[in-house]
């Protein structure tokens, strides 16, 4: 379990924030300000602990599970930190127990239990935690966003990852040293996400309009649903943990949320139940994110779905999703400091969504 450390040297807590990321079972997450990092629970939201550094912050903060490990990569202003080196990083002992250092800039990092992962713009890299071991890496196209999803089961370990070809995914299947690739668009990739078993991949392309849902195992296409027709920039796609639901965020300031029709404790891909469950309350929120959307009718667009409903934010800032417990709970960060967590209630004729929680995570009161 965490051990919550005491808390630096007091300092005005940064609006500026390089990097988001959860941990792997979404209950905490880390946040990168130009001063350090800090790392917060979820529910409830509370500072858990932070860190101030000289230079001007990291650009990859990761979290193992609900530990004082991280992976720290720097933005190349603190000799310690280099942008091109992975530090992993102790925060109850405030030292470094290893480092990854690499030719080229470093532009993703994922942890495991097991795994280290890291992505640079032409290669990936996977590294054993407990020796810092290579254990094996491979080439992919261009990769600038560090694409690479990876799953958190211990008994088995899924990868996915650009492949070699525009548009086209890489998925590693370990240990059964199985290798499949998919195309799964015809544009350059944006984004991917990756249930917490590996068992299915959603991606979505530089167009930002459909969003696909592979099975991983065979590349079979098993649901394809449709963002918008307007393209944007894909930032963030996350499963809930039974594969009942898919949020993606975009550039356009809006959360969807899609009900799929694939349950990933039924081998058999058969109908979901989240448009069948008639014992949610029926109460809305009276919350400023006016994202309430009742589709009786959903129409078809080119053989796509559309999202059952819609979480409304500020154009233009970046935000990250993710499903927690209980399943049917999303947590939306976004690079304002913003943070939202609301509950998605299946129903006959639609979905009805309510606010839960929504602060500021940069606020004076959560920086002691």
């Amino acid at each position: 379990m965490l051990r919550q450390s005491q808390p630096s040297s007091p300092s005005s807590p940064s609006s500026s924030l390089l990097s988001l990321s959860f941990n792997q079972d979404h209950t905490c997450f880390s946040a990168s300000t130009k001063t350090g990092f800090r790392v917060f629970s979820c529910d409830p939201l509370r500072q858990l602990f932070r860190r101030v550094f000289p230079g001007d912050g990291f650009s990859h903060v990761e979290m193992l599970n609900q530990t004082n490990i991280l992976a720290l990569v720097g933005t190349g202003s603190h000799s310690q930190f280099p942008r091109n080196s992975v530090v992993i990083w102790d925060d109850y002992r405030c030292e470094s127990v290893g480092t990854l250092s690499f030719q080229g800039s470093i532009r993703g990092v994922r942890l495991r239990q097991d795994r280290i992962v890291v992505v640079l713009e032409f290669m990936v890299f996977v590294y054993s935690f407990g020796d810092l071991k290579v254990l094996c890496q491979f080439g992919t196209c261009e990769n600038p966003k560090g694409l690479c999803v990876v799953s958190q089961l211990k008994e088995s370990m899924v990868l996915a990852c650009p492949g070699l070809q525009r548009g086209h995914v890489r998925v590693e299947h370990f240990p059964k040293n199985k290798i499949n690739y998919i195309r799964a668009h015809d544009s350059r990739l944006a984004c991917l996400g990756l249930t917490i078993d590996g068992r299915f991949l959603a991606t979505a392309s530089t167009k930002g309009t459909l969003i696909r849902v592979f099975d991983t195992r065979n590349g079979a296409l098993l649901q394809e649903v449709r963002r918008g027709a307007i393209s944007a920039e894909i930032y963030s796609l996350a499963f809930s943990s039974t594969a009942q639901w898919l949020a993606v965020s975009s550039d356009k300031g809006t959360v969807h949320v899609f009900c799929l029709k694939v349950d990933i404790t039924n081998s058999d891909h058969k109908m979901s139940q989240c448009s069948t469950n008639s014992n949610a309350s029926t109460t809305s929120s009276s919350s400023y994110l006016s994202f309430i959307k009742f589709k009786r009718v959903l129409p078809k667009y080119f053989n796509s779905e559309w999202s059952v409903a819609q979480f409304r934010l500020q154009e233009g800032c970046r935000y990250t999703v993710a499903f927690g417990d209980p399943n049917n709970t999303l947590t939306i960060l976004g690079m304002d400091g913003s943070f939202y967590r609301c509950e998605i209630y299946p129903m006959l004729d639609g979905q009805i969504t309510d606010q839960l929680e929504s602060s500021n995570f940069l606020k004076p009161e959560l920086a002691s």
